[in-house]
């Protein structure tokens, strides 16, 4: 009788700690308040970006990336921005990174449109996001050796305002 009560007890406590881990995985993924609407932009290099990232518009989350595909050779985002959120029609999407090398997020800047983008409409204007090791990789390695003595010597005599102080 003793083995069968602990039994019993172990296969309880299980089944709740099972049920308390799929209730926090549906909460996690549920979505707060009045609910959101997609609305797309086409990259050229989503540089990174991964479902699940926010996005800011003033410093202020207003929803969060829902996928990141290809479509046509650019990356097409699918943003999925709170309902009570409106977007004008020609308002900005840049991919930013949250410090040196930190997590890209996607800055929504407004536009001066008075007609609003539609639930699925497309936000045309884009900007990639900057790549911190090319660039990096570019300051150096990119100018380094490239320009030798007679380089420097050919350079200074096709200059009319250089000065031979030898």
């Amino acid at each position: 009788m003793k083995i069968d009560g602990e039994l019993s007890v172990g296969v309880l406590l299980l089944g709740i700690v099972a049920g308390l881990g799929y209730m926090s995985i549906q909460l996690g993924q549920m979505e707060l308040g009045s609910g959101s609407y997609p609305v797309y932009a086409d990259f050229i290099n989503a540089g990174g970006l991964q479902d699940g990232a926010v996005i800011e518009l003033a410093g202020v989350e207003i929803g969060r990336v829902e996928t990141v595909t290809l479509a046509d050779y650019k990356a097409r985002v699918t943003l999925k921005i709170r309902r009570e959120i409106q977007l004008q029609e020609d308002a900005l999407a840049a991919i930013k990174t949250k410090g040196l090398i930190g997590e890209r997020y996607v800055k929504i800047t407004p536009g001066y449109s008075a007609t609003k983008l539609a639930a699925g409409g497309t936000i045309d204007k884009t900007e990639e996001s900057v790549d911190i090791q090319q660039l990096l990789g570019e300051f150096i390695f990119g100018n380094v050796g490239d320009t030798t003595a007679s380089d420097k010597t050919q350079a200074d005599s096709a200059d009319p305002f250089s000065l031979d102080l030898d």
